[in-house]
């Protein structure tokens, strides 16, 4: 009755957590939650009454042409035509897995990372090929190796504030893993949805800016410094791959909404977009360091972490042997919510790591969440 792919397709173990979540008594690090508090006030009184019509397959001109911008800013010197506005960034994850992977193509990806490319690419039949991380990014030698053995069609990327290690690429790292790419032609899919949110100096600069001749794919979005909501997100890429993402995001929705995109372009051009983002950084700062203050209190004895120097999430790595995922239905028992680490890896292997969010807690109920996190944790230890 079913296409072959649906025996490969996978559900969200953070979507389901989230359901549970969702529960007012519940204290949740699970998802990636931006703070309500922290989001723009929405004013649609201005919305031209055209955008209720049809609109481009592209994306809106104006706001093209204001991401172009922006990225220009940051390193990556594109032009409009090289934007795609997306439904969310996760679309297009999934039309690069429509546009390179058939059943049984080789795709690296960190280990750990981001869950929603994995249950993406898989739909597809990827063969996944994973590479460690280290504090500075990936494993150069590791990589290096598998590109060379593997030979993977794409690379998918998450060098600042990597989800969900928080692992953030130094300068070197870039460098050698554009040069990697270059050596190898090899696809470079890199995904940014956290670059805005730095709290502590480091190296952000995009890898495709540093490539000479491999192609290239870079991911953005507004849902984690605007409105989730909306489902406003782009991607820009090499000038040979935008006919087919153009053609495959005509297939899938035909366009992204318009008044998400009028609203996102407002935000992005406003005298107080500048002012927004100080304001957030110093936001979730507060919060980050909040998390880092209860983990000392808490967890000194049960786990190693490092604090990131942005993004949203902190990753622990258990001193025990312990699988975190047998950690989670005694935590919800008490009312916390939290990702284990093995939905995290590609080959699904057990892993004794957390995954914690500090965005959308208060800092009095992040300190509650981690101590009965911790007495959690002891009582199975």
């Amino acid at each position: 009755m079913f296409a072959e792919r649906i025996n490969r397709l996978q559900g969200s173990l953070v979507r389901e957590i989230l359901a549970v979540a969702s529960q007012p008594d519940m204290i949740s690090f699970a998802g990636g939650l931006p703070a309500a508090d922290a989001m723009p006030k929405l004013d649609f009184t201005e919305l031209p009454a055209s955008l209720s019509q049809y609109g481009p397959s592209e994306g809106e001109s104006w706001l093209r042409e204001a991401v172009a911008a922006e990225m220009s800013k940051n390193g990556v010197t594109v032009t409009p035509e090289q934007i795609l506005i997306l439904t969310g960034s996760q679309q297009g994850l999934d039309l690069a897995g429509k546009l390179f992977v058939d059943e049984g193509t080789p795709v690296l990806v960190e280990a750990p990372t981001f869950l929603a490319a994995v249950q993406c690419f898989s739909l597809y039949g990827a063969k996944f090929v994973e590479v460690g991380l280290t504090p500075q990014g990936p494993d150069l030698a590791e990589l290096e190796r598998k590109l060379i053995s593997e030979k993977p069609r794409f690379a998918y990327l998450i060098p600042t504030f990597q989800n969900p290690s928080g692992v953030c690429y130094d300068e070197a790292t870039r460098q050698r893993v554009a040069d990697l790419f270059d050596e190898h032609n090899v696809v470079l899919l890199e995904d940014e949805p956290y670059r805005e949110l730095v709290y502590d100096e480091c190296d952000r600069a995009p890898i495709c800016a540093r490539l000479k001749a491999a192609k290239w794919v870079h991911f953005g979005t507004f849902s984690k410094t605007a409105i989730p909501g909306l489902r406003v997100a782009y991607l820009a890429c090499h000038p040979d791959l935008m006919p087919h993402f153009y053609k495959l995001k005509q297939a899938a929705d035909l366009h992204t909404n318009r008044q998400g995109q009028w609203a996102m372009h407002r935000f992005l051009t406003s005298p107080d977009y500048p002012a927004h983002m100080e304001r957030l950084r110093g936001y979730y700062h507060a919060k980050r360091d909040a998390m880092a203050a209860s983990l000392d209190k808490h967890f000194h004895d049960l786990a190693d972490w490092v604090v990131p120097q942005g993004g949203l999430f902190f990753w622990l790595t258990l001193k025990a042997d312990i699988d975190s995922y047998a950690l989670l239905q005694p935590a919800l028992d008490r009312k916390v919510a939290f990702m284990p680490g093995k939905p995290f890896f590609a080959s699904g292997r057990t892993s004794n790591h957390l995954r914690l969010n500090f965005s959308h807690a208060s800092p009095e109920r992040i300190e509650e969440g981690v101590k009965v996190l911790a007495e959690v944790i002891r009582a199975h230890r």
